[in-house]
């Protein structure tokens, strides 16, 4: 993966980068919006310094830490990656309240169609304004969208310097032990 030029992180703002999503999986991870980073490269979580990919190794999720440009062997684990909302930014905080309702709206529309097994929210304030949840915390929510179950995980951007890797590898491994579907009784 090339490293963005100033030029072309300036170019990437307010652009779109594809959702990785397929029918029937077991997490689709949402992030809150793509970086100019992610959206310069066209890959989900690509910043240096985001600990996506860390935690999600560290978890089990994975079988070896995969690099942001390794991001389309997620569906053949189960696993996708979208964002609350589309439009790339520097910073979550030029995002406004009603792109995140909107968003979260959008999200509904994706989960109902692609019926993953979890949600998994990236960002606890992201989900309470788009989901109008602001007393949620991190973990299992109440809310179900269909059959699917949510989960919100701490922001895995180097900038939530409160969330250490080990940390954040413990709460994806809390929702990977959830969402492991359960293995037949062994017959003796």
């Amino acid at each position: 993966m090339h490293k963005p030029s100033k030029a072309e992180l300036a170019a990437a703002h307010g652009t779109v980068i594809d959702d990785l999503i397929a029918p029937g999986l077991n997490v689709l991870f949402c992030g809150i919006n793509p970086g100019l980073w992610s959206a310069a490269t066209g890959f989900h979580f690509a910043r240096p310094g985001n600990r996506f990919w860390p935690a999600l190794h560290a978890a089990g999720f994975t079988p070896r830490l995969f690099a942001a440009s390794e991001q389309k062997l997620l569906p053949g684990l189960g696993l996708g990656i979208t964002n609350v909302v589309a439009r790339a930014t520097a910073r979550a905080d030029e995002l406004t309240a009603d792109e995140f309702v909107a968003g979260g709206q959008r999200l509904v529309s994706v989960v109902l169609e692609c019926r993953p097994r979890f949600l998994a929210v990236v960002g606890v304030g992201a989900y309470r304004t788009a989901f109008d949840a602001p007393k949620a915390t991190v973990g299992l929510q109440d809310k179900v969208i269909g059959d699917t179950r949510v989960w919100v995980l701490p922001n895995p951007s180097g900038l939530n310097a409160q969330w250490q890797l080990p940390a954040l590898a413990a709460e994806f491994g809390r929702l990977r032990e959830a969402a492991t579907p359960s293995r037949p009784p062994r017959r003796p």
